[in-house]
């Protein structure tokens, strides 16, 4: 019909930047197609089949900067392997936006998923989805219960007040699935210890929920890294590529509990967020102190970044943009980068030392427990959202022509 015809043009969609932008207007202007795309209603593409119609399969080795690391792609786990490897139960804990993405993804895939939650907003959101109260959808400990596999999805706060009722449904034989390594490697101060007799995996997409299962949904795939804690049976290993490319992973890597949160916490502190956001404000403060209208701070400082210089950095690398630019920008550039990376290593080497240590784990755990940690957030959120940065850039937002 006319709404999987819809359907099926989103999902040839190419992908690039320019998709994007058209695949959001489509989004807005078909509130219909909007709601399949944040739910199960799209159909997964169809996996790559060999001449003779068999699905490949093999594992590869690619050369990573001088590096010969192993590849698992989609491939090597079309969905029958899938439910080879995961016959029984999958009981997801926890509905935010990473736990929602990998549900619907497994259950597109014909793995048999429940999930387990507390009932308040996320309890109806995942009713909405399609999770049947009673079948597919129940408490938190009696999704435990009955569980194969328990992914254990909730914060990593919650993970550690909820692991004293979770901890007796971690029975011998079944499979304990972590998306981040966070509450096993400092355990010490989660209290998180898996026990004996279960294999304990790991599969960490690198991007949020809503990028998991919008990549799945174009057929394209998150990255993702995967990780063996304790292999009680013997299959742990096949068992975390497997769920990796369950969870909607166009390819994963190896790499261990340790490492993955050690790289996860540094990177959301640093370059993915923490450091970024302080650098737009350094160079808009800069800017604005010097006469420079917010418009022209904010797009000199955020928007060219963001819609034009990093998506081509993203395809193409840091040296096709210096050798794509102006010579100007081209010779500043490269003479300034030096620089930075100076004055910024440092803070990095304080940051990763933090990070090893436990420091930022403990700051989590005791900030996010606090009672009216939700209230002072919003604060902290607020004081960005109504900064003259930000309120500028709602403005040059809104000014975008995909958005008129």
């Amino acid at each position: 019909g006319k709404g999987w015809t819809l359907t099926t043009s989103v999902l040839t969609l190419s992908s690039t930047m320019r998709t994007l932008r058209t695949l959001r207007k489509l989004s807005r202007n078909q509130p219909s197609l909007a709601r399949a795309l944040s739910t199960s209603m799209v159909r997964p593409v169809a996996l790559p089949r060999s001449k003779t119609g068999e699905q490949k399969r093999g594992y590869k080795m690619m050369n990573f900067g001088g590096t010969e690391e192993k590849v698992i792609e989609r491939s090597d786990y079309p969905p029958q392997k899938l439910k080879e490897v995961f016959p029984g139960k999958m009981a997801l804990l926890g509905y935010g936006t990473q736990g929602r993405g990998q549900a619907l993804n497994m259950r597109d895939q014909g793995l048999d998923v429940i999930v387990g939650l507390r009932k308040g907003r996320t309890w109806d959101l995942a009713k909405e989805d399609g999770w049947v109260e009673g079948e597919s959808l129940f408490e938190i400990e009696e999704a435990a219960d009955k569980g194969d596999v328990i992914m254990y999805m909730l914060s990593d706060a919650g993970q550690s007040m909820m692991w004293p009722k979770i901890a007796p449904y971690v029975t011998s034989g079944k499979t304990l699935y972590f998306s981040h390594g966070f509450s096993v490697v400092f355990s010490e101060l989660t209290g998180v210890v898996p026990p004996e007799g279960v294999d304990v995996i790991l599969a960490a997409p690198k991007g949020s929920g809503t990028t998991v299962r919008r990549l799945f949904l174009e057929g394209r795939g998150i990255n993702a890294s995967c990780a063996v804690y304790a292999d009680a049976s013997g299959k742990a290993e096949e068992k975390s590529e497997a769920i990796a490319i369950g969870v909607g992973a166009g390819y994963t890597y190896k790499t261990t509990f340790e490492k993955e949160v050690h790289s996860d916490l540094t990177g959301e502190r640093g370059v993915l967020m923490g450091a970024v956001a302080g650098m737009f404000k350094a160079q808009y403060d800069v800017l604005r102190a010097n006469g420079h209208s917010p418009s022209e701070a904010f797009n000199e400082t955020v928007e060219e970044a963001t819609q034009s210089l990093y998506p081509l950095i993203g395809e193409n690398g840091m040296d096709w943009m210096f050798a794509n630019c102006s010579t100007t920008a081209q010779r500043g550039a490269l003479d300034w980068a030096p620089r930075f990376e100076k004055a910024t290593k440092p803070v990095f080497e304080e940051l990763y030392a933090r990070v090893v240590d436990g420091s930022e784990t403990q700051r989590s755990l005791d900030k996010n427990s606090q009672p009216d940690y939700h209230e002072e957030l919003q604060k902290e959120l607020k004081e960005y959202a109504d900064s003259e940065m930000w309120q500028a850039g709602i403005t040059v937002r809104s000014l975008r022509p995909e958005r008129n």
